[in-house]
């Protein structure tokens, strides 16, 4: 998005001014504002030998602000035609970056691509100059993917110089068109919608498509193979992204069509606007539910469940009943060993296919204790790692925090002689030492509220108001497999940190 940058050299500079080495010397000499040269920016597949380059754009602008060289300067920032006839609507266009409609004005053929794509403009001015320029295109407009004055912001290229980009004005191409312009929301610039505009059209009322997300849940509410409250789940989160894919289309349109700024308004119209005949469509039901519907779809082996878990898992994963993704590595003599040998094997579910990542994995578990899903894969480096869901909380059993120990993780030791992983959201980690800002704090909290009650649910929204001394304690340089007894954890929370 935006305008790419080229570069030319002297000889390049040169040829773009028509005029000669000494021509150069004198626009330097004449013009304050003309553009100094520059070393061309270092890059890894440009084995180039350093030397004076210009800013293409920079150059292309100068020109066409400066009496003297506007004719061989950017073409919509030449100084607009006096009385400039009405323009012509031309028709739709295919081009290898997209729709388009042209446009004939008193400049020549403006062709308008509705894409933000980097170098889009370009790309197409490019491709009409190599074949032939049949249309009699003068410049190439694509979308900037912003608002600018006027209207929508634009990247323009020009067929005679199609590798140079730079900056245009709706309401200029506007004002040459004759007309007010159509300009099409991201969710629905569709080739089809555009094909079918004409001028003074009032905007197509239209589907906004289905994205891939919003596919893929509807397939899992649709599946009768599963819980009905699984089906609902994937439904309130389907209509969800809906909705907000609806939400987000009309505030474009109330953005980029806006009325304007002062007294001129904007020379833009929508070409289409999002179906709203049954928006909102319900969701954020009740939580309790979708998060029982959530867990039933995780405990489930069929490919749509796994989908689905993805889904939510990028979207809310605090709708799912598993904290943070874990690593740790096997290793004889590590704390872990005590919970790896409660493990039991089991066949995997939808839960264990998004754990695994698409990595290689060698056996799948559960603990028995939190149901919390668990993996060995071999790892990247060959080395085998345990994989699993840190629990949203823990089994107390009128059990307490006798300590933890820090072994690539927090680990809890209860006074029953349990060990589990720590606790932990599903958005946040659990770590020690020096790692700058508020790291420690996440550990901190969540010993804080394990000491009071083991069986908490954990909450880390808040996690930097844990109290001082423990986030202190948590911050000191520990080795892996040091030991936090809970007097010395209570000590830590009692004792705020000296300072300096």
């Amino acid at each position: 998005m935006g305008v790419s940058h080229s570069y030319l050299t002297r000889v390049e500079v040169q040829h773009l001014l028509g005029v000669t080495t000494f021509g150069m010397w004198r626009l330097a000499r004449k013009y304050d504002k003309f553009p100094k040269p520059d070393e061309r920016p270092y890059s890894p597949f440009d084995r180039q030998e350093p030397e004076e380059v210009w800013d293409g754009t920079e150059v292309y602008s100068w020109a066409a602000g400066t009496a003297e060289l506007a004719h061989r300067g950017a073409v919509l920032l030449r100084p607009a035609p006096e009385d400039p006839a009405p323009g012509r609507w031309l028709g739709y266009r295919d081009t290898l970056r997209g729709p388009a409609l042209d446009w004939h004005t008193d400049i020549g053929v403006i062709r308008l691509v509705h894409c933000d794509d980097s170098k889009a403009a370009t790309d197409v001015a490019s491709a009409i100059a190599s074949s032939g320029n049949k249309d009699v295109v003068v410049t190439v407009c694509a979308l900037f993917g912003d608002m600018g004055f006027g209207g929508p912001a634009l990247v323009a290229a020009d067929t005679a110089h199609p590798g140079i980009e730079y900056e245009a004005r709706w309401g200029d191409v506007a004002a040459l068109a004759g007309q007010v312009l159509p300009w099409w929301p991201d969710l629905l610039r569709l080739s089809s919608l555009i094909r079918e505009w004409k001028p003074g059209a009032q905007a197509a009322v239209a589907e906004i498509p289905s994205n891939d997300n919003e596919k893929i849940l509807s397939r899992a509410a649709a599946n009768e193979g599963f819980d009905v409250t699984s089906r609902v789940a994937a439904t309130d989160m389907a209509n969800g992204i809906r909705n907000n894919r609806i939400d987000h289309t009309l505030n474009d349109i109330k953005i980029f069509c806006m009325e304007g700024y002062g007294k001129a308004p904007n020379q833009v119209v929508p070409g289409a606007v999002p179906d709203t005949s049954h928006h909102p469509l319900p969701c954020d039901g009740d939580r309790q539910a979708l998060q029982a519907g959530w867990h039933k779809l995780a405990l489930h082996t069929h490919p749509d469940a796994v989908a689905a878990l993805e889904v939510a898992f990028g979207r809310e994963p605090n709708l799912l009943p598993f904290g943070a993704v874990t690593e740790i590595p096997v290793q004889q003599g590590a704390i872990s060993n005590r919970w790896i040998h409660r493990l039991t094997m089991c066949d995997p579910t939808a839960a264990h296919a998004v754990l695994a990542q698409d990595d290689k994995a060698e056996a799948f578990f559960i603990d028995p204790l939190t149901d919390m899903p668990v993996l060995r894969t071999p790892g990247d480096s060959g080395k085998q790692l345990w994989r699993f869901y840190a629990p949203l909380s823990l089994p107390a059993a009128g059990a307490e925090l006798a300590s933890v120990v820090m072994h690539h993780t927090l680990w809890v030791l209860t006074s029953d002689g349990q060990v589990h992983p720590a606790p932990c959201t599903p958005t946040e980690h659990l770590w020690w030492g020096h790692g700058g800002g508020d790291r420690a704090s996440e550990a901190a909290a969540v010993v804080n509220q394990l000491l009071d009650d083991l069986d908490a649910t954990v909450d880390l929204r808040k996690h930097w108001d844990a109290p001082k001394g423990l986030t202190a304690l948590f911050n000191e340089k520990h080795k892996q497999g040091a030991e936090l007894t809970r007097a010395a954890l209570l000590h830590a929370r009692m004792t705020p940190p000296r300072t300096l």
